[in-house]
């Protein structure tokens, strides 16, 4: 198991965090945008062996997290009709719309059925010609070259009866969107090195010099984190504002181009609303025209579902580095996994479902 237990090394770690509390002379807010990321610096502690001037906030890093309360709705609306096979990811199951979620559609018999891979769901359309199969095509740059070879091969293969309700989110408009926020306290940015795997981070360059901000692409195991860490507080401590790539074994300067290419023959670039944070103009991708067929929104004519958030939910000034989990009046007590209030609570990647699992009782008791 040599590539979980080399970048778990505890003394490694150690040598580490005792390197960035050499060289820390002043207060940092760092934000990692990536969930996973997230997670591993809750569940391994991470954020605890850093200076106390070291202060790590979270992005809106969890694809799920973001998908809008709207979106949520239409894709219950699709799920219950008795023609359509609704595929998802599990993660999106447990995630509250305005009433119910998937599970709830399920349990009143719509057709809802957890699939790991969008090509799974074309499989499924090939074997139910009689059903509408709709995949929910969530996620950021990262799960966004599968589902667009799955359209391909459904205009390819000429299979009418799959269409996908899409929810892709772009990561460099959404972190100028923070950075250009009067409200902004974000100083460097771990940033999600499975999204530059697929994109490279050439986008990312003209951000650190706009806003005078570092910028280290990072990978996800401890030792990953806190080499990210150490970078960026460097830069910070230097006076330097640059890309740099902590995460060089899986991730180089242009990314995977065959993937962009595909990307950009079925996607491109489109508003899109985040959820907890609004409107962010070229932020997310929408199917072309050449691909229009295949969009769900249209096949079923959802477009115009619209919904209010709870406000209770604190999630948009979570995932903007502006509030922690636990600063949230409802954390906990409210808002439980089992009666989660946002999808933070829910999702695999959120930053609310991770401190309620490694932290509920410290912060919130038994």
């Amino acid at each position: 198991m040599k590539f979980i237990d080399e970048y778990r090394d505890p003394d490694a770690a150690q040598r580490y965090a005792e390197a960035i509390h050499r060289i820390t002379t002043r207060p940092w807010t760092i934000m990692e945008i990536c969930g996973g990321q997230t997670h591993a610096i809750v569940r391994f502690g991470i954020d605890e062996l850093l200076p106390d001037q070291i202060r790590l906030v979270h992005g809106p890093g969890c694809p799920v997290c973001v998908t809008p309360l709207e979106l949520i709705d239409r894709a219950l609306t699709i799920a219950a009709r008795p023609d359509v096979i609704f595929c998802s990811f599990g993660d999106m199951l447990r995630v509250p719309g305005s009433v119910g979620d998937l599970f709830s559609v399920k349990s009143q018999g719509g057709d809802v059925r957890i699939v790991y891979s969008p090509l799974d769901a074309l499989k499924i359309a090939r074997e139910h010609p009689d059903k509408e199969v709709v995949f929910f095509a969530v996620g950021f740059e990262t799960t966004a070259p599968a589902n667009a070879m799955a359209v391909y091969q459904a205009k390819r293969q000429g299979i009418r009866n799959f269409s996908i309700l899409v929810s892709h989110v772009l990561v460099p408009p959404a972190m100028e969107a923070i950075l250009s926020s009067a409200q902004n306290q974000v100083q460097g940015f771990l940033a999600a090195g499975h999204v530059c795997a697929i994109m490279g981070y050439t986008e990312y360059e003209p951000l650190a010099r706009k806003y005078n901000v570092p910028l280290v692409i990072t990978g996800f195991e401890p030792l990953d984190i806190l080499q990210g860490i150490y970078m960026t507080v460097k830069q910070l401590e230097e006076g330097r504002a640059e890309v740099e790539n902590q995460y060089a074994r899986a991730v180089d300067r242009q990314g995977n181009l065959p993937a962009q290419m595909l990307m950009g023959e079925v996607f491109e670039v489109v508003h899109r609303k985040w959820r907890g944070m609004g409107e962010i103009p070229h932020s997310g991708l929408g199917l072309t025209d050449a691909y229009a067929d295949y969009d769900a929104e249209r096949r079923f004519h959802v477009g115009d579902l619209h919904a209010e958030e709870s406000s209770h939910c604190i999630s948009g000034l979570i995932m903007q580095g502006i509030k922690n989990p636990h600063e949230c009046a409802a954390f906990g007590k409210l808002c439980t996994p089992e009666k989660p209030l946002g999808a933070p609570m829910v999702s695999s990647e959120g930053a609310c479902a991770a401190y309620y699992r490694y932290r509920r009782i410290a912060l919130v008791g038994d």
